[in-house]
């Protein structure tokens, strides 16, 4: 085996980093044998009206608007060959506009970021093999995560990939505020809820109980993207106002790979505050105003 040649496979930007090619042994010794590159869409959706925090896509975080921060840790990933702002008015386009970002206009009516991102792709305003949509409240996901979201991907497990995070804070095993999920032997999300599950029917002493949050980003392929498309809500999806729950209603299968790292979305107003802390924290030469 050529010792050059391997080790220029475990240099970062090194074919094997980039996905161009596979070394494969043969007679005549090491060749390289191409391989696909997966294209990374991220798209990130700012609804202005958003019901619990209006005009949250517009708030200011330590000096910057919020969606510059998201902007921001969406490119410092490296993971994405497009990064793209799917607005849905030109007060979000203006603020866009002001820190350099890329955005694209869509329509208002659009339910959810999942509407927004297939809207994107009907229109082949956006092409990939995976898109990633990442909320335009969540600030503070970092590299780390989005290996987590990924890491199968090319393993041909799933269309749509999520995360969960294990419950540590009690508060949150109660709290509508956070989405519970329960998976299966082999990873696949069994249901979402706002309400504690499973539920320990017998509560016996001493039973550890564990519980999940859904971390709300997603990795799609483009033909689940399509079959969404063709998706009608449901009741459950309606009551508990979570648009997984369309997916699973419809018999889409969708892995949830566990994360170690938390964050804190931009929910409510007062999350703000909170999240200045972590600005804190993470960017100490930032002067918070």
């Amino acid at each position: 085996m050529d010792s050059e040649f391997v080790d220029s496979l475990l240099r970062p930007g090194s074919a094997r980093f980039s996905g161009k090619y596979l070394p494969k042994e043969s007679k005549r010794g090491i060749i390289r044998t191409p391989m696909k590159i997966m294209r990374i869409a991220c798209v990130i959706p700012a609804r202005l009206k958003s019901s619990r925090f209006p005009k949250k896509m517009l708030a200011m975080l330590a000096g910057r608007p919020l969606l510059q921060w998201v902007w921001e840790a969406a490119l410092a990933t490296e993971r994405f060959d497009q990064v793209v702002i799917a607005v849905d008015d030109e007060e979000i386009a203006d603020v866009v506009k002001s820190f350099g970002g890329t955005f694209t206009m869509t329509s208002p009516a659009c339910l959810s970021g999942t509407e927004r991102l297939v809207e994107l792709v009907q229109t082949n305003r956006i092409k990939a093999d995976i898109y990633v949509n990442w909320q335009g409240d969540e600030p503070f996901v970092e590299g780390k995560i989005i290996e987590d979201l990924l890491q199968s991907i090319d393993k041909g497990d799933g269309e749509i990939w999520t995360l969960k995070k294990r419950i540590e804070d009690p508060l949150q095993i109660t709290s509508t505020q956070y989405a519970k999920v329960v998976t299966d032997i082999q990873g696949y999300a069994l249901l979402f809820s706002r309400s504690p599950i499973p539920c320990y029917r017998d509560d016996k002493e001493n039973e550890e109980k564990i519980y999940y949050k859904h971390f709300g980003i997603y990795a799609f392929t483009h033909n689940a993207l399509q079959k969404i498309s063709l998706l009608s809500p449901c009741a459950i999806e309606m009551a508990e106002q979570l648009e997984q729950l369309r997916f699973l209603h419809h018999g889409l299968k969708i892995k949830v790979h566990e994360t170690q790292f938390e964050v804190q979305g931009i929910d409510l107003p007062e999350h703000l505050a909170m999240a200045e802390q972590l600005v804190k924290l993470r960017h100490p030469s930032v002067v918070v105003m």
